[in-house]
């Protein structure tokens, strides 16, 4: 596991298991979780060092979205006031990979609330993206925002999401003009990870759209796993592997999901009239 203190009341965890990010923000003896990593093991480790090591409490958790590969540590920490939107079983339910032993019931539901942790303020915003029961959580004074999966590093996520209302997400969070970008993989970013993933965004859905439209039916998903990464990110960007791992996810995801055929149909009757 990877720790890094990004100020000094403000703790990143990022997990071995998909480097999933729970961060911690502390008041005196007491924490406040966005998120909880990404398997038992790593919420384990956590737990250890935080509780065990820092001698911290965690009294809430707040879920910026409800998937498994984020909620790993509810369940260790039984005290602790679990915070989600009020769409979190749509969320859990409509994943890929879900572990039914990571869900606990939420203690608080909301749509957007304010809490006051130590010398911060907390703004947890509704906004979805990638699933319909995503918050940001805005922390002013830290000069960050927890954005979830609305990103992935350099690109997003695009399975069982809608591009639409990525693309929005990621536009009302550029809006709080923070300076540093803490996302639900990976770990956190300086603010131009938001243009780079609205570039790559827009890249893979110009390419996808471009293939639909022109390629032969028998050939469309071929050249759709053909698409590269180097061709869908923002100029000097270099791909991590963990990047490149998720773009090749997203390309089977698009056939098999369909991904912008909608697009595809639209361009092609606009084309027509």
């Amino acid at each position: 596991m990877r720790v890094e203190e990004l100020c000094s009341d403000v703790v990143m965890f990022v997990g071995d298991s998909v480097e999933s990010v729970a961060t911690a923000f502390i008041d005196g003896d007491n924490v406040l979780l966005v998120d909880s990593l990404g398997s038992t093991e790593d919420a384990e480790e956590l737990r250890r060092v935080l509780c065990d090591g820092m001698g911290k409490t965690v009294r809430m958790i707040a879920s910026t979205h409800f998937m498994s590969d984020h909620i790993a540590g509810l369940s260790l920490f039984p005290d602790a006031l679990v915070m989600a939107h009020r769409h979190f079983r749509h969320a859990f339910l409509s994943q890929n990979r879900l572990v039914a032993a990571f869900y606990r019931e939420p203690d608080l539901i909301l749509d957007n609330m304010a809490v006051r942790w130590g010398r911060h303020q907390l703004r947890l915003l509704y906004n979805p993206g990638k699933t319909m029961d995503h918050f940001s959580v805005d922390v002013p004074t830290a000069d960050l925002v927890c954005v979830g999966d609305n990103i992935v590093g350099n690109i997003v996520y695009l399975s069982r999401a809608d591009p639409a209302l990525q693309r929005a997400a990621i536009g009302r969070i550029r809006q709080f003009g923070r300076g540093r970008i803490v996302g639900g993989h990976i770990g956190a970013f300086d603010a131009a990870v938001l243009d780079n993933a609205l570039h790559y965004l827009a890249r893979i859905q110009d390419s996808v759209v471009r293939i639909r439209t022109q390629a032969p039916a028998p050939d469309v998903a071929a050249r759709i796993a053909a698409i590269r990464i180097e061709d869908c990110l923002a100029p000097q960007v270099v791909p991590t592997a963990f990047e490149r791992e998720w773009h090749g996810n997203n390309l089977e995801a698009i056939v098999a999901q369909s991904i912008f055929a909608l697009d595809a149909s639209l361009a092609a009757l606009e084309k027509a009239a």
